[in-house]
Formats: structure tokens, sequence, C-alpha cells
């Protein structure tokens, strides 16, 4: 590769990493209240509510069913709104961060079932309140399986940033589609595929390894 493209190559790649860390970021922060609502509004648990419950299933439902590249398009008005254009990484995010919350959303919903039932009803059994046990027993329990759902939506989010970035979106997939396949230099595709999954690797890497070490502090008494 010329030196140029090499250039272009780091410029993609640190592209990709700013859209999905900031809209892995607003995922969180989206996606763990949502998770935590669908919880505890679930049947026999510390919020009941049978009509939240199903609105908000039906809320996430319906936007995970929605196929990224439709998505993508359809909320265009609303990232123009939000960051005055719908064209390049920061416009990106958008979509990309309404995309990955309610998915993750499930996730997280699925790490805190995990937690022991026992332990909450010891925690009632103490008189503590919902918010307590939430924030001492229900997210330290959790936080292997939070960490590991975190870093499947973030591996996700590499795939979908690359999508993106071959409508207009900027990062590795526009170098790909640019040089790949519209300029026909299979090289350029081969080397942001083989980027790719490094990063992907890197990723679930890091992510294995935080989970271990969170299992292991939840272990140690």
């Amino acid at each position: 590769m010329s030196a140029p493209l090499r250039e272009a190559l780091v410029s993609a790649l640190l592209e990709t990493l700013f859209m999905v860390g900031a809209s892995s970021t607003i995922a969180v922060a989206m996606g763990l209240p949502l998770g935590l609502l669908l919880l505890v509004t679930g049947p026999g648990h510390l919020a009941p509510h049978g009509a939240a419950h199903r609105a908000l299933g039906l809320v996430v439902n319906a936007t995970r069913s929605v196929p990224f590249i439709i998505l993508l398009v359809s909320v265009i008005p609303l990232t123009r709104w939000l960051v005055g254009t719908s064209i390049g990484t920061t416009a990106a995010i958008v979509p990309l961060a309404l995309a990955a919350a309610p998915f993750v959303a499930r996730l997280y919903e699925e790490a805190l079932r995990q937690v022991d039932p026992a332990a909450i009803e010891a925690a009632r059994s103490f008189g503590a309140s919902r918010w307590q046990i939430v924030t001492r027993v229900l997210l330290p329990e959790a936080v292997p399986g939070l960490v590991t759902a975190t870093t499947v939506m973030v591996v996700s989010l590499v795939g979908s940033s690359a999508m993106a970035g071959a409508v207009g979106g900027g990062g590795l997939g526009d170098l790909g589609i640019r040089y790949g396949y519209q300029r026909f230099q299979p090289v350029v595709m081969a080397v942001v595929v083989l980027v790719l999954m490094l990063l992907v690797n890197a990723i679930q890497w890091v992510g294995d390894r935080l989970a271990h070490r969170a299992a292991r502090g939840a272990r140690t008494p």
C-alpha cells in the first residue's frame, strides 16, 4: 500500500473507533436503565407492572426488528436535527446508538436475571428498599454478565459502523467501498477486512479479560 493509502487507513480506523466508542457510550447510558426497567417490572420482581412491562417490551422488540440500513435512512431527519448533518462520522453515531440501545437492553435484562434470587430475598428480609436492592445487589452481582453483554454490543457495532460507512458515515467501511469496490483495489478491501477482524478480536479479548476479572472479584469475599 502507498503512503497516502496507509494514512487513509489510519484515519479511517480512528473514525471507526470514534463512531463505535461514542455510540457504545450512548447505548449503554440508554440500554442499562431500559434493561433494568424490563427486569423489575416483570412478573414477580421488584416492581411488577404488566402494562409497563409489555409496553417496554413492545418498543424494544419493534426497534430491534428494524434492519439497520432502514433505521439508518429513516432517522435522517432526527440525525440532521441533532447534529446538523446526515453525513459523516458524527452523524453515524445517532443511528448506531439507536440500534444498539434496545439490543443491549435485552442483553442487560438477561444478565441481571441471572442474579441469585436468594440474594434479593435476603436484602428484602433486611428491609432494603428497591433502590438499595438495585444498586447494592442487582448491579454489583451482575457486573460480569453486564461486561459480557457490553462486549457483544461493541463487537456488533463494529460491523454496523462499517455498514454506516458504506453510505456516507466514514470509517473503515467507507474506505473499503471507495477503494476496494469503486476503484477496483481488492488489496485495500482485504486490508480493511483484516483490520476489522483484528479490531473485533482485540475488543473480545479485552471484554473477556474484564468479565473474568469482575467474576473473580465477585467471588472474593
